[in-house]
């Protein structure tokens, strides 16, 4: 695997509707951008993309961690939801990120952050093609059940010169607690049993 380079992003709320928050609600991405061993001509194993998906979530996970501060063995405790995304350059298929973020990508990223029977919820993405400078909405979800309606959020990604044509942009996103203000009627995150994703 090649990677071009890696980023980090973060956004850090102190304010919403004018109110101070008791505490910042912070999102952190971890970014990286990698050659597309499969631009321009049509494969149809992808299982090399597979490998690559694994080694991508333990390291942006890695990554996104430091840049919040967290301590790897604080994460259980401290990383409240989770997202990725992908754009894939024009010399590439839709399918190539998807081969990316879908099959094995998602084990080391749980094992991080508390263990796979704790991050119950799918790490929800969203993929697309797109030029350099193309921004992607990461969806972002409550780690142990996806249905918790104050964590239901996104957070944008660009790079001004990625994805390149035969490259791919990877992100993760991270974040250590809801929507800030959020009072949205549904199910509570101290309601979870955590037993399912759902409730």
């Amino acid at each position: 695997m090649v990677v071009r380079k890696i980023v980090t992003v973060i956004e850090e709320t102190l304010m919403e509707a004018d109110k101070k928050l008791e505490r910042p609600a912070r999102k952190g991405a971890a970014i990286a951008v990698i050659k597309n061993p499969f631009a321009g001509r049509y494969v149809e194993d992808l299982s090399l993309l597979f490998d690559y998906g694994e080694r991508l979530g333990g390291l942006l996970v890695e990554k996104a961690l430091k840049a919040l501060n967290v301590n790897p063995n604080d994460a259980k405790e401290m990383i409240d939801g989770y997202g990725k995304g992908a754009i894939v350059g024009i010399d590439g298929e839709v399918e190539h990120p998807h081969a990316i973020t879908h099959p094995r990508f998602g084990a080391p990223v749980r094992r991080a952050l508390g263990g796979v029977d704790y991050c119950k919820a799918i790490i929800p993405s969203t993929i697309k093609m797109g030029a350099m400078g193309t921004g992607i909405d990461v969806p972002i979800v409550f780690k142990r059940a996806i249905w918790v309606v104050s964590h239901f959020d996104t957070m944008t990604v660009s790079l001004p010169d990625a994805p390149k044509p035969n490259e791919i942009l990877v992100a993760l996103v991270l974040t250590d607690s809801g929507r800030p203000l959020s009072r949205t009627a549904g199910l509570q995150k101290r309601e979870v049993q955590g037993l399912d994703g759902l409730k």
